[in-house]
């Protein structure tokens, strides 16, 4: 077992247990002469952290992109990594039911195999109330596999459980509504649900001290149309629009994501955005640790590693012109 190990698996636990997405990266295979052994394994964090060790600079450029892109969608993943052309000849990734091929110049000359397993939190759902929807939202979602935590009162609620949630439905009628809110809003909770009547949520809504964009954030009356009157009823309707935004945002975040761009904004944060290494051809995820350089134009260019970035200030007309052919 690899020496890393161990650290690793209590740094999952801690992950979990905060309700953390990530993804668990393990070498399957190594073709000499990859740095990365069978069993080597590292985790990859949505904000592009790679901890652990899956094989150098360049093999692990192309894990973080390949891990990101699990991440969103949540589907395991087969990587192969070859310094050889992919088997259609285009350079570009051979994309099969369950596995990617990449072709990765900046390999040594050994071929890696990885298994991508995206391991995201059970949505979690704070439900504020005592109502009979409240109590037909706890019965109804560990059905869909969510967690549900139940807060009687305002005071039930810590700032950890919202920040850790996908949403929080309000069903208390009235009772410790307004400060829940806010600090759902500024929370960032994905989902934020207040269980009132037209009237009376817009009331709530204009009562708060938020903007109008964080106003907006608020869905009152909670839930989708479709015609509920029971409790029961209500609770689905909830549990539906719960659903469309917690899955919904993910295909949509997913779906930008797949357009790749060579002048990247400064500011990345969450690797959704990629990149091309104009030395290697290498598509890089940008995160706060990937080299960049500002040499030789306008534009900031983005690396799979220092070596590559070495190698364009020395000429960066060069690439430019490869560019522009």
């Amino acid at each position: 077992m690899s020496p890393a190990a161990p650290p690793l698996e209590a740094r999952m636990a801690e992950l979990t247990g905060r309700h953390v997405p990530f993804v668990k990266a393990t070498v399957v295979r190594a073709r000499r002469p990859a740095s990365a052994r069978p069993g080597d394994t590292a985790l990859v964090l949505a904000d592009g952290r790679v901890e652990g060790f899956v094989g150098g600079a360049c093999a692990e450029a192309t894990v973080r992109v390949q891990a990101l892109r699990t991440l969103r969608s949540g589907e395991s993943l087969l990587l192969r990594i070859s310094p050889e052309e992919t088997a259609d000849g285009t350079g570009e990734p051979v994309v099969e039911e369950g596995a990617v091929s990449v072709a990765n110049p900046c390999l040594s000359g050994g071929e890696l195999e990885i298994f991508l397993e995206p391991l995201r939190p059970v949505p979690r759902v704070v439900v504020l109330g005592e109502s009979p929807i409240a109590r037909a939202l706890a019965a109804f979602g560990p059905v869909l596999g969510y967690e549900i935590t139940e807060a009687a009162g305002a005071d039930g609620i810590t700032p950890e459980e919202l920040a850790g949630s996908q949403a929080l439905v309000i069903a208390s009628h009235g009772r410790g509504e307004e400060p829940v809110l806010v600090s759902a809003v500024r929370a960032g909770v994905p989902y934020i649900g207040l269980v009132a009547s037209p009237r009376r949520g817009a009331a709530v809504l204009d009562a708060l001290p938020l903007g109008a964009e964080d106003r907006a954030r608020i869905h009152t009356p909670a839930g989708l149309w479709i015609g509920a009157r029971t409790p029961g009823e209500i609770a689905v309707s909830i549990l539906a629009e719960v659903i469309q935004a917690v899955r919904g945002c993910s295909v949509e975040v997913e779906v930008e994501a797949e357009a790749e761009v060579e002048a990247p904004p400064e500011t990345p944060g969450t690797g959704s955005v990629t990149a091309v290494d104009p030395v290697c051809g290498m598509t890089v995820s940008v995160v706060d640790s990937t080299p960049y350089s500002d040499e030789g134009g306008d534009e900031r260019r983005w690396f799979c590693c220092a070596g590559c970035r070495a190698a364009y200030e020395k000429d960066p007309a060069r690439y430019a012109k490869a560019d522009a052919s």
